[in-house]
Parts: C-alpha cells; structure tokens; sequence
C-alpha cells in the first residue's frame, strides 16, 4: 500500500502523541509526580503547617538571644549558641520562598556578621568561656566547640551560592587547628562540657565531630577532596568509627547526617542499622521523645524525665532520614511527619520540646526555659521544606 505524504505526517504525530502520554503518565507515578498530587502526603504537609510564624518565632528568639547580656562576648559579638543560634543559621534560608524573600534576613546577617567578624580575629577575640570564670579547660574547649560552629554556619551559608568564600575557608582553618591530634580525642575537637544533654555533656565531644563533618561534607566547590582535607578528614573518620558502639542513639542520629553528606564516612550496613534503630524507638503517635534517645541521663533538678514525643527529636531524625534517602512514601517517615504538621503551636509558630536537665519551673526565665523549643522549631522547618522539595 502507498501511503501519501499527508498520511505519514498524520501517523507520526499521532505516534509522538501517544509517545508523550505515556511518559507522561510514567511521570505521573514516578516520585516527582506522585508528590505533585492532591491526594498524596507531601501536598497535605505543605498545607498544614505555618512558615510563616515559625519564621516568626524563630526570628523573635534569636532577637532575644543576640541582645541577652549572658550571651554578650567581646568585640560587640555574642555567643553562637547550640539551641537557638545554629539551628536558626542552619534552617531560616529555607524560609525565604514562603515569606518572599529574596537575601537573608535581617536577623540571619547579624547572626552572619558576628560569626564571620570572629572567624576574620580568631587570635584576637576572646574564647566564649575563660578558665578564670568557669573552670578548667574551658578556654580550650570554647575554642574547639566555637571552631566547628563557626565553619558549620558558614559554609551552610555557601553551600546556598554554591560557592565557597574566602572567610569560610579561614573558618574551616581555624577548626583544623583545634582539631585533637594525640590522645583519646584524637580526630576530633574539645568541647564545652557544662553536664547540659545533648549539646555540653561529657558526650557531647561526639557531637561536635558530628557537626564538623557535615561542615565539611555540604562545602561546595568540592571542598572536601582537597589533599589536606582529606589528611584531616582520615583521623576525624577513624575517630567517629571508634567511638560509635558507645554512643547514644541521638548521638548516632548526627553521624547518620554526616554520613549523608560526606561519602564513605560510614558503612552502608552501620547506616541501615542506625535507621532500623531509630524507627523502633518511634512511638505510637507518630512521633519520637528525646528521653528515650539519651541513655540515661538524669536531670539536675531531680524532676522525672519528659516522655511524650517532642519536636526535637521528632524534626531531628525525620530531617536526618530523609537526608539518608529514606524513600518519602516510607510509613514510618510519613507519620513522623504527620506529627510534626499536628504539633506546631499555630499562635506562636514553634515546636514543643523538653529540657533534659530540668523542667520548665527550674529555669533562670521563661525566655531560656525555649531553649529547646527554639532547636525543635528549626529542626522541624527543616525536615518539612525537605519534605515540601519531595
């Protein structure tokens, strides 16, 4: 049979027209297009929670935070604080597209100033804590803890341009000179041990390697592979290997972010471990309590330990899973989620938390008894925009 040339051009469309439906409905089932519908929980998430007054919230706090005279230090700095000041470094950015902003705020840059203004007189500036006023040690072990945060914050910075600046690079300088060479902490730095779980306990030293490692692992420009780097990166790796079977499983809950960000930090089959734990110690309501993550930690006030879910501890380890490619439609991580658009206070726009070292009642103010709503609230802001980009 002769087929004329309007004939052949007639089958050819309809051949790429059916071509383009079915990718089309191929796309529709994919991850991209499932979160794309209506019915499907990373549409409800982008629904059911507020970005708004938690960006409030957490601009509020460290408002307060950056003009408390306890967290004032020299050259018209202040503290870079494990509860409010790094989470809100690490998590407002992700703000801007909900609130229409377009460069960071104007409380993100003064948090930025005065970390980069450090970072430019680290041999001038005094450590956050002296011997003098607090004991033994405690210049050495501001010196290291304050080194990892300061490149944590900066390079987070960078890691949105793409581009690593000439102050992060002086940052993560600085924390490779405080990193431990010899010793039982060799590979990873002093930190500030005040018997306050989880961020300046006598564990908390993991921690910090934790936050260094990610530091390293999200830098752009590849970073990491630079040849002194990864001299540097070796002890740190050796370090966090040794000391894993005797850390909390909060504690391991960071080195599975770090793991995340910086390959071959970990073993694939330590990983997977690391996640079937955390998943059992979920609880009923979806949700997971910070309490049951910390061994067994007293508190100083002799006040029994919260047990209900928190948002800590939940917004921690549903950011953390989906860092470590836990699928979006894994149960588990759903009602993780779930909990976290159940919980937000819709006035106030925070996540509820529980100190783990005294209650409410025992604190100095109500303003420092939100230490831990203030970590929450950022680590829930940012495990739901993750959520939101699925």
């Amino acid at each position: 049979m002769r087929l004329t040339g309007g004939f052949v051009a007639c089958l050819l469309v309809g051949i790429f027209v059916a071509g383009w439906r079915t990718v089309a409905a191929v796309a529709a089932n994919s991850s991209e297009g499932v979160a794309a519908r209506s019915d499907k929980p990373e549409t409800k998430i982008a629904k059911s929670w507020d970005p708004k007054t938690a960006a409030a919230y957490l601009d509020r706090r460290l408002a307060w935070w950056m003009e408390w005279p306890r967290a004032q230090r020299d050259h018209e700095t202040f503290c870079v604080s494990c509860h409010t000041a790094v989470p809100y470094a690490l998590s407002r950015s992700n703000l801007r597209t909900a609130l229409d902003e377009h460069a960071p705020s104007p409380n993100e840059q003064r948090l930025l100033n005065s970390v980069t203004k450090r970072v430019r007189l680290w041999k001038e500036v005094e450590p956050f804590y002296k011997d003098a006023d607090r004991g033994p040690y405690k210049s050495l072990e501001s010196r290291g803890t304050e080194s990892v945060l300061n490149a944590l914050i900066l390079s987070s910075r960078d890691a949105q341009s793409g581009q690593l600046s000439n102050d992060t690079r002086t940052a993560f300088e600085n924390m490779w000179g405080e990193q431990q060479t010899a010793g039982e902490q060799k590979g990873a730095w002093l930190w500030l041990r005040f018997k306050n779980e989880p961020w300046e306990a006598d564990d908390s030293g993991y921690f910090g390697a934790t936050l260094a490692a990610v530091a390293v692992g999200i830098a752009p420009g590849n970073y990491r592979a630079t040849p002194e780097v990864k001299t540097s990166l070796r002890p740190l790796r050796e370090y966090l290997n040794r000391e894993f079977a005797v850390q909390t499983p909060i504690n391991r809950v960071l080195l599975l972010w770090a793991a995340a960000k910086l390959p071959g930090l970990m073993e694939p089959d330590r990983q997977e471990a690391i996640i079937g734990d955390l998943l059992k110690k979920q609880q009923a309501d979806g949700g997971w309590s910070l309490s049951s993550l910390s061994g067994d930690c007293k508190r100083a006030d002799g006040t029994p330990q919260e047990t209900r879910s928190d948002g800590y501890a939940t917004g921690l380890i549903t950011f953390v899973l989906q860092q470590a490619g836990t699928s979006p439609e894994n149960a588990k991580l759903e009602q993780g989620l779930a909990w976290l658009t159940a919980n937000q206070d819709r006035t106030e726009g925070s996540w509820p938390a529980y100190s783990l070292n005294k209650n409410k009642e025992h604190h100095i103010s109500p303003e420092t008894a939100l230490f831990m709503n203030d970590a929450a609230t950022s680590y829930a802001v940012l495990s739901l925009t993750a959520a939101n980009r699925h």
